[in-house]
């Protein structure tokens, strides 16, 4: 999954090489350049960025006072042309500081540390680990425990997977698949889909190759997990 990544800085030319430095990384995806710190703070309101490239020195809102203002801070990295201001960048755990002018290879050494920490932090999303009854996620900037027989099934939102509950509404916490599912006891949970999980306890009704959940909610089993899916019937079925 890539790195959706976010860079703000007030210099043009600036803003268009750390633009192009993205763009032709392949664990990196772009999301959007900002020319100021007050537009990236409207944006990252609206969108989840996961590694932020930013000027220290900028008018109006400085990259620092950008990243101290953040209530849930994605993964930083500073750019400028002041050494300087490298001690204050990692009092705020700035994964890295890129002094310009920048080039590809210190770019690529950086961005390297910041895959290291999303892959780091996407794992620990889950608190605790698998074959308990229960797991605790974070949702919200909560801590939330769920009993694993409450859930229904886990549905892949890109970034985020939306955890569905019997009795109560779902939760969503920013989470890989993989990483959940490698977190559920799979003696309990399965992967049907790319984008879904079920809880095989809770599976009632099969129909053309899809689970039916209540209210008409109908999960594909595909072809991928089809062979899968199918010996757990075959296990269960009552002849």
């Amino acid at each position: 999954m890539p790195i959706r990544c976010l860079a703000i800085d007030d210099e043009p030319l600036a803003l268009k090489q750390i633009g192009s430095y993205i763009k032709k990384t392949p664990f990196l995806e772009l999301a959007a350049l900002c020319n100021s710190a007050l537009d990236a703070l409207e944006y990252i309101s609206s969108y989840k960025i996961d590694l932020v490239f930013v000027d220290i020195s900028m008018p109006d809102l400085s990259g620092m006072e950008f990243v101290k203002s953040l209530r849930e801070k994605p993964g930083i990295i500073f750019t400028t042309a002041y050494s300087e201001y490298a001690v204050e960048g990692f009092k705020v755990d700035a994964i890295d500081y890129l002094l310009k002018p920048i080039g590809y290879a210190d770019f690529l050494k950086a961005v390297n540390k910041a895959k290291a920490f999303h892959e780091s932090n996407d794992t620990k999303q889950v608190v605790n680990n698998a074959g308990e009854d229960h797991i605790f996620v974070k949702s919200e900037y909560k801590i939330v425990r769920i009993d694993l027989s409450d859930i229904k099934y886990i549905e892949s939102m890109h970034e985020y997977v939306r955890i569905h509950l019997a009795g109560d509404k779902p939760l969503m916490t920013l989470i890989s698949m993989k990483a959940i599912e490698e977190q559920l006891p799979k003696e309990r949970f399965m992967r049907v889909h790319r984008s879904y999980i079920v809880n095989k306890e809770k599976i009632k009704v099969v129909e053309r190759n899809r689970i039916i959940f209540d209210n008409n909610i109908y999960i594909p089993v595909s072809d991928q997990y089809k062979s899968q899916f199918q010996d757990f019937l075959n296990k269960n079925f009552l002849i």
